[in-house]
C-alpha cells in the first residue's frame, strides 16, 4: 500500500465509515485497508476478536475473487464524537449463495482518519436463518433474498 491510497482525512467519522463498509461492497480493498489502523480490533461478538489491519484484511481477500461478494444497506447511522454506530443489512455472496443479515456496527475512528475498532453484532438465529433462505433461494430462486 502506498501513500497515495491513503484516505484524505477530511471525512467526518461518518463519512469514514460508510465509504469503507461500501469499498468492501466495490472490492475496493486499497482503499479499505487505507483506513484501517495497522492496531485495528475487529470483532464480530461472539467470534474470536481479529487484531490489526493486515489480519483484518485477510479475512476479506476472497472479495476479490469473481465468485465473492459483500453488500451492505445501511439504514441509520449516528455518531458521539469519533464513535460511529451504524444499523445495516449485509449479505455474504458464494457463488450462487446469498446470506442476508441484520448487524449493529460499533467504530471507532481516530482523528487522523483511521478505523481502530470494528465491532459488529448480530444474531446467531438470524445468521442460521439466512442460511436456510440463501440455500433456498439456489434451488428457488424467488426466494432468493435482495435489498
Amino acid at each position: 500500500m502506498t501513500d497515495a491510497t491513503l484516505a484524505p482525512t477530511t471525512l467526518t467519522p461518518a463519512e469514514t465509515v460508510t465509504r469503507f463498509l461500501e469499498s468492501l461492497q466495490t472490492k475496493d480493498i486499497d482503499f479499505a485497508g487505507s483506513v484501517l489502523a495497522e492496531d485495528l480490533v475487529y470483532q464480530n461478538v461472539g467470534l474470536p476478536t481479529i487484531y490489526g489491519r493486515r489480519a483484518t484484511l485477510k479475512v476479506f481477500e476472497p472479495l476479490t475473487r469473481p465468485q465473492f461478494g459483500f453488500e451492505v444497506h445501511i439504514h441509520r447511522t449516528t455518531t458521539n464524537g469519533n464513535s460511529v454506530m451504524n444499523e445495516r443489512h449485509d449479505a455474504i455472496v458464494i457463488g450462487p449463495l446469498r446470506l442476508q443479515f441484520w448487524v449493529c456496527g460499533v467504530f471507532e475512528v481516530s482523528d487522523d482518519g483511521k478505523i481502530t475498532l470494528w465491532r459488529d453484532y448480530f444474531d446467531m438465529f438470524d445468521m442460521f436463518k439466512a442460511t436456510v433462505r440463501g440455500l433456498a433461494g439456489i434451488a428457488i430462486p424467488a426466494l432468493r433474498p435482495g435489498f
